[in-house]
């Protein structure tokens, strides 16, 4: 089972955590930073598996990463994942990655958090992987952003509703409303619309 997903650049920003398994922040901080220590240190010429850090659990857990430009892809598995297959499962999810954004780079990752979030959900879940397939992957992506666009997307709600509200078409706005012994003085709104 995949513990955490990490993504953080050559200077140890993070850029992508994702546990699976519950940590305290202070915890997860220091398993980013050991993690990144571990393997910064080593040579890119050397096999990209090593004994999990003190912190996420010894020798029973190994972390696999890919090195790619300015980034390291990094996930924690227990003893029972294979290696190979989630070095596969990296490169499916860089080329993911690369697909939807036309050339990934760092930036994509910081600035379309949410986009990452979704790409990453489509192929792993819960610590278990869901598909590895990279069309089915990037043909649920496109689907999702058909739906944000024929629903004008979550951003744009503020300004439809605002723009209703403008649209409203009234005789003349009520100044005062009567409902039985109750009477409320409305202010004069036309200065916000």
């Amino acid at each position: 089972m995949i513990q955490a997903i990490l993504v953080f650049n050559n200077h140890g920003k993070p850029r992508l955590v994702r546990f699976y398994q519950r940590f305290p922040e202070e915890i997860q901080q220091q398993i980013v930073r050991e993690t990144f220590h571990l393997v910064l240190k080593r040579d890119d010429n050397i096999c990209n598996f090593l004994e999990g850090g003190s912190l996420i659990g010894g020798s029973d857990y190994k972390l696999i990463y890919r090195h790619y430009a300015t980034l390291y892809f990094v996930f924690c598995v227990d003893s029972s994942e294979s290696e190979l297959g989630i070095l596969d499962l990296i490169q499916v999810f860089v080329e993911t990655l690369d697909k939807c954004f036309e050339n990934v780079c760092e930036l994509d990752l910081i600035f379309h958090m949410d986009k990452v979030h979704y790409i990453l959900q489509e192929v792993v879940m819960g610590g278990m992987v869901l598909e590895t397939n990279m069309n089915e992957i990037v043909a649920q992506i496109e689907a999702q952003n058909r739906l944000e666009k024929s629903e004008g997307g979550l951003s744009a709600a503020p300004a439809r509703a605002v723009s209703a509200v403008k649209n409203i078409n009234l005789p003349e706005m009520p100044r005062n409303i009567n409902i039985g012994d109750l009477s409320i003085k409305v202010p004069n709104l036309s200065q916000f619309v």
